[in-house]
């Protein structure tokens, strides 16, 4: 296992892979330089860097998240929302092929290991409004924002 560390405009991330694929980031308010990243992590690092710069709507990256059977199959759901997009959880139920299971796919979408890559903030509530994140609300808002999946807030009302 390997880890390093990134600064993003939503927070510090901790990036971990095994020898050949990312398998967990986490938001952290710790950091730590690291003098040597391995080749995978960096790979990660650079097309993070490109997506907060607006460079890049699509990762191209190894992944190996691990959880079990069906949580595999919702995170395989949740890499083909487009970038700019939303749904819903009634609508990913729907696409999962099983209404009934919508808060088992909640639970799943919200034990994502790999989020931004594995885009579970572009998931929100039946009637729009932005639900359960990780790394907070307002970062799942300023990730949407950022993607044009929602209109920029005003700080003034």
């Amino acid at each position: 296992m390997f880890e390093a560390y990134y600064k993003s405009p939503i927070g510090n991330l901790r990036i971990i892979s095994n020898d050949t694929d990312i398998i967990r980031i986490d938001f952290t308010d710790d950091f730590f330089k690291m003098q040597m990243i391995p080749v995978q992590i960096q790979k990660c690092i650079t097309q993070l860097d490109e997506y907060f710069k607006g460079e890049r709507k699509e990762f191209k990256i190894g992944i190996n998240p691990s959880g079990t059977e069906f949580q595999g199959k919702v995170w395989n759901l949740l890499l083909k929302i487009p970038y700019g997009k939303t749904i819903s959880y009634i609508e990913m139920a729907k696409q999962f092929g099983d209404e009934k299971a919508i808060r088992a796919i909640a639970s799943a979408n919200g034990k994502n290991p790999i989020p931004i890559i594995i885009p579970c903030h572009r998931v929100i509530g039946n009637d729009g409004s932005l639900t359960g994140y990780a790394g907070g609300l307002l970062k799942k808002q300023w990730l949407l924002e950022h993607e044009g999946a929602i209109q920029q807030k005003s700080l003034f009302w």
